[in-house]
């Protein structure tokens, strides 16, 4: 085969699972993880192989990975802008930021409808894919950056505390996100007129989370005969 073949071949491929992680995204932001099998993508991304799935990711929990990377890329590029801006603030506030805005920043580049945010709370609400997921997001320079500038800030807290809050925090941005995505897609009406706000309204909030007093945790009552 010529050059001009292999690229014309490529590019088909290239297409071909674009097409797959774009139906794939809608089926499972919809529907759930479980309830979307290979071949119902396949035949909503217009492929007549119903294998096409297998072909071109090696199975569900790969095209999961790929989605996912499809995002979190141009979402991390956006993080790591804020980083160089944020330098070596001690402003809790400005770390907040460079873990929040990164995603409604994305997603407001994606247009109505958009599917990634639900699709995010499906794979992030499922033990086999939210584990793969998670653990691939710490190993993001950005991310441990970013959390690393947390803790700076956070360090009169317990780390338990902070562990704790730290998930907290990630629900809510997950969720929020997938809402106001939801609102926007069915026309019912987002809390916030924009991306940009909602931004705003999760820092505001996710910064108050992180500030809360700490109730402190009774003593253990010593062991009696």
């Amino acid at each position: 085969m010529n050059m001009a073949g292999r690229t014309v071949r490529a590019d088909r491929a290239a297409g071909t699972r674009e097409a797959i992680m774009t139906a794939a995204e809608r089926l499972f932001a919809e529907h759930g993880l479980v309830a979307v099998s290979s071949r119902q993508i396949s035949e909503a991304a217009g492929q007549g192989n119903n294998t096409a799935v297998g072909y071109h990711f090696g199975g569900k929990t790969e095209l999961v990975r790929a989605i996912m990377r499809r995002h979190t890329e141009p979402i991390e590029d956006i993080r790591r802008a804020m980083l160089a801006r944020t330098a070596d603030s001690a402003e809790l506030r400005d770390w907040v930021a460079c873990l929040v805005r990164p995603v409604p920043v994305h997603l407001a580049t994606l247009g109505t409808p958009s599917w990634y945010a639900r699709c995010a709370v499906q794979i992030m609400t499922d033990p086999m894919t939210r584990a793969m997921v998670t653990d691939e997001a710490l190993t993001r320079d950005t991310l441990r950056r970013t959390v690393d500038g947390l803790d700076r800030c956070l360090a009169a807290l317990p780390e338990r505390v902070r562990a704790e809050r730290g998930e907290m925090a990630r629900h809510l941005i997950i969720h929020t996100c997938a809402e106001r995505e939801r609102a926007l897609a069915e026309g019912t009406g987002a809390l916030q007129p924009s991306w940009e706000e909602t931004a705003t309204s999760l820092t505001d909030a996710i910064t108050g989370l992180l500030l809360a007093p700490v109730t402190p945790r009774p003593a253990p009552k010593e062991n009696r005969p």
